[in-house]
């Protein structure tokens, strides 16, 4: 993501253009990495692997401000630009919006269910009331002259910021599915990609959310919906893609973003296989005479 970094990396990148770049094929899907735990020594980590943008869960990681503050600095430092940080809000709260943005992020809305709750999603997150923006300029997060570079110098600078952060929306319910029309003819204007939330929306419709998917028929019907609203609105769709060759294959169809990998998944998956295999292959034994006295 260095090609769509800002003047500084206090700012968020030009993260809507990428997104309907590769929406449009002008470049490949970007890839994420999914941080759910408020570890910013992981976030260092994270950010060194190459990933375009790293997905920090503040929705449900146990972090205050600062900590997702240092977690997105941590990304678009560490990475010198070549990744930018999602943060996945927790809730609809205009002022943890602005926190994330604030931060040089851009965000990750869950749970978004009607056009009401869209339009203050987008407000709080856009400079100017003569947009119907609601958020506030932070007067001490740039340095006049140092971290306030617009990126085109025709826009003041928080005109520029407010074409550059994503706002991506969950749809997590049944309801949310039936609205998403209408949410995006009020809003899709500002709204950079919708994401499937195939746990929650299963959930809420009554189906096991064991997995990430179903073939019940109603689910069928509910995902067929979703995808013909995109196609509608011709909005960027994004979502997991994990497993098996196959699975990811299915999962990552028609995305232009796509989480593929996280820290918790791979701490289980190369403890567990390390656990196994010296459970099978180390049994009780008695280890007086293993070693020899010189």
């Amino acid at each position: 993501m260095a090609a769509y970094r800002a003047p500084s990396l206090l700012q968020p990148h030009r993260a809507q253009e990428a997104l309907r770049d590769a929406h449009d094929g002008r470049i490949p899907p970007l890839i994420g990495f999914f941080c759910g735990l408020a570890c910013p020594p992981v976030a260092k980590i994270v950010a060194q692997l190459g990933f375009d943008v790293v997905w920090i869960d503040w929705e449900h990681a146990a972090m205050n401000v600062e900590t997702m503050t240092q977690m997105v600095h941590d990304v678009q430092f560490f990475s010198e630009g070549k990744s930018m940080a999602f943060v996945r809000v927790p809730g609809h709260g205009h002022e943890n919006i602005g926190f994330a943005l604030d931060a040089g992020a851009s965000i990750v809305v869950p749970q978004v269910d009607t056009v009401e709750q869209a339009r203050h999603i987008v407000s709080a997150a856009r400079y100017g009331a003569i947009r119907n923006g609601t958020r506030s300029a932070p007067p001490a997060r740039y340095l006049p002259g140092i971290s306030d570079t617009p990126l085109d110098p025709s826009l003041t600078f928080h005109e520029n910021v407010n074409k550059q952060a994503a706002i991506v929306i969950q749809i997590e319910t049944y309801t949310g599915i039936q609205n998403l029309d209408a949410i995006l003819t009020e809003c899709g204007d500002e709204i950079s990609s919708v994401w499937l939330g195939s746990l929650d929306a299963r959930i809420s419709m009554g189906f096991s959310g064991g997995g990430l998917g179903g073939n019940e028929p109603e689910w069928l019907d509910a995902v067929a919906l979703y995808e013909s609203t995109l196609a509608k609105h011709n909005m960027p769709a994004s979502g997991l893609a994990m497993g098996t060759p196959e699975t990811k294959a299915a999962m990552g169809r028609g995305k232009s973003f796509v989480v593929v990998a996280a820290e918790t998944y791979a701490i289980m998956g190369a403890g567990l296989t390390e656990l196994g295999y010296f459970r099978e292959n180390f049994p009780k034994r008695n280890h007086k005479g293993v070693y020899k006295q010189l």
